[in-house]
């Protein structure tokens, strides 16, 4: 996203918290004495906290308090929010006298009474500051936007993390899949919404104005998730393309002639789910993903009765970094067992079905029956070192053998790598699809020609299959005990 549209946000939000305020005078952080500085921002917490003249007060002092927050460079921010965190959390004396009483009451009312003051002192001050400022115009976006610069800041300011836990606490009950609303994005939709979905595409980069409006087009559908709080925020958006049978080649999606390239709707009979982008950083891990799908699948089949298959096109955005480091940990461990390097080294297994163990952040097993395929692919990952991925390597350069090796690899790769400590997918895409209750059901070559797709999985993407009446056998069997529903051919490439 451009600075110029964050700080073209940035300033909307300082213009209607100015307008809030309206004749009240403005308090500047700009103190040459840092003491005198945090002394200022002190008495303006406690005063949003004191509730002093009723609501309309306090939120006029919020509103003061968050135009000048936004007027501070990023380091000023961090230490405003690490003396909020310190000085406006719970206060464990008063709790531990809570504590104390609850444990020698004796009456059942006295420690029911006594529970429910444990629950509010448990509350840290500065999280009603929070609450605050979800009551002022766009405060909601302002809160998301805290979270993305707080979890931007984990390593730097550990000391924050609490902050962000209690936020992420806050915006999960205010952006409940019950508050959210669905639209459907079309070239008639406002320009500033139009160019926000430019700035937000996560999957396939947006490269112009025509571009966006070709994926709008007649044959393709866009949805996103709204919240009341932000109407002219996407939350999550996904892009579809109405085709005839499973799509292959996202490129062939994205790269067309509007004159003669679009297809009636009414003729299509399949949905691909091509792209989905999360517009807001600060809703990480707040999952509303699924019900979009679901959603957009109900929208579709209603307006489109025609259409017999959901599927997605979608990349698999860990496996070049997963078969580097297996490549890697295969020749590592062919070093220490004195293994010529130019030997067969599946020959060279004392026994059959013997596995390595790859050190990455997976817990990962690469079998026996992989060496030779790992090996066939050594070149494809040696050619990126010190290159451009996007040139070197590119699997449509390199011979019959070492393509059939990657869709073993890759089929394994989905099917059988795991995280670590969890019996969950390592991809991320495929966890996402496979929770939802898709299936596996065919992987391409050659079908993402872009810096990115090559990048990230050599140009390969799969095609995840939504069929009516699996899905929740699906989702139940994955989440219950991380058995991945597949087709029969993409089985039998994982072996």
């Amino acid at each position: 996203m451009s600075q110029t549209f964050i700080d073209r946000t940035f300033d909307n939000i300082r213009q209607l918290w100015r307008d809030i305020r309206g004749n009240s005078v403005v308090r500047s952080f700009g103190f040459g004495d840092e003491a005198a500085q945090k002394d200022h921002w002190r008495r303006q917490v406690a005063d949003c906290l004191a509730h002093r003249g009723g609501a309309v007060s306090a939120r006029l002092r919020a509103a003061e308090l968050g135009h000048d927050f936004l007027r501070l460079d990023e380091e000023s921010r961090k230490e405003f929010l690490h003396l909020l965190v310190n000085e406006f959390d719970v206060d464990r004396a008063r709790l531990g006298a809570v504590i104390r009483d609850w444990q020698q009451a004796d009456d059942l009312a006295e420690r029911t009474m006594l529970e429910s003051r444990m629950r509010a002192e448990l509350v840290p001050p500065y999280r009603k500051l929070l609450q605050e400022f979800n009551a002022l115009p766009q405060g909601v976006k302002f809160l998301v936007d805290l979270r993305a610069d707080l979890l931007r800041w984990r390593k730097d300011a550990p000391g924050l993390v609490l902050l962000e836990q209690d936020l992420k606490t806050l915006l999960s009950g205010w952006f409940d899949i019950g508050f959210l609303e669905l639209h459907q994005i079309t070239w008639n939709s406002p320009a500033a919404l139009l160019e926000k979905l430019i700035a937000y595409e996560a999957v396939h980069q947006i490269r112009s104005w025509d571009d966006l409006k070709s994926r709008l087009a007649s044959d393709r559908r866009c949805f996103a998730f709204f919240h009341p709080g932000m109407p002219d925020e996407p939350l999550i958006f996904v892009e579809v393309a109405l085709v005839s049978g499973i799509a292959e080649n996202v490129d062939v999606l994205i790269d067309r002639d509007l004159d003669g390239d679009t297809m009636d709707p009414s003729q299509a009979d399949t949905a691909i789910f091509y792209s989905i982008s999360n517009a807001q950083s600060g809703l990480a891990g707040i999952s509303f993903g699924d019900f979009l799908i679901k959603r957009v699948v109900a929208e579709l089949q209603r307006d489109l009765p025609n259409l017999r298959q959901f599927a997605t096109l979608s990349p698999i955005p860990g496996f070049r970094r997963w078969l580097t480091g297996a490549i890697a940990e295969m020749d590592a461990a062919t070093q220490e067992s004195d293994a010529p390097q130019n030997v067969d080294i599946k020959s060279e297994a004392k026994a059959p079905g013997t596995a390595i163990t790859v050190k990455t952040a997976a817990k990962t097993q690469v079998p026996e029956r992989l060496f030779e395929d790992m090996a066939l692919c050594r070149p494809l990952i040696a050619a990126d070192v010190g290159g451009d991925v996007a040139q070197k390597g590119n699997v449509e350069q390199i011979d019959a053998g070492a393509r059939s090796a990657l869709l073993r690899l890759v089929a394994h790769y989905l099917l059988n790598e795991r995280r670590a400590g969890r019996d969950t997918a390592l991809d991320p895409v495929a966890h996402f699809h496979l929770t939802n209750g898709a299936r596996v059901e065919r992987l391409n070559m050659d079908a993402n020609s872009a810096p990115a797709g090559q990048a990230q999985s050599f140009g390969l993407m799969v095609n995840y299959l939504y069929q009516a009446g699996e899905i929740e056998k699906n989702h139940e069997n994955y989440a219950g005990g991380g058995k991945i529903a597949a087709s029969s051919t993409v089985r039998r490439l994982a072996g």
